[in-house]
């Protein structure tokens, strides 16, 4: 089973535009228009498929909220920083 991190080290891996609250890291990013939004949709569900570790993404037009959590360990692990930091480089790309 994967490690639970504990408070400090969660906040320590923190990346600049993600939130934590309690058990759940998110980020809110505005794109350009809602085709933009849907192709950074589609290329993380990409990497989330091949990393088998699924975000919950909110899409409101053109506004996306990720949120990540590793819901069978019942809290936060590596994999949810290493998969922001995927989603970030999708972000960067756009």
């Amino acid at each position: 089973m994967t490690e639970i991190l504990s408070d400090s080290e969660a906040d320590l891996r923190l990346r600049t535009g993600w939130t934590r609250s309690g058990s759940v890291i998110s980020r809110e990013v505005e794109l350009a228009s809602f085709p933009q939004a849907i192709e950074v949709v589609d290329r993380v569900a990409e990497l989330a498929e091949a990393a088998d570790h699924h975000p919950d993404i909110d899409i409101r037009w053109r506004t996306l909220t990720f949120r990540l959590s590793t819901h069978s360990a019942g809290g936060l692990t590596a994999k949810d920083f290493d998969l922001a930091a995927r989603i970030d480089e999708v972000l960067g790309s756009v």
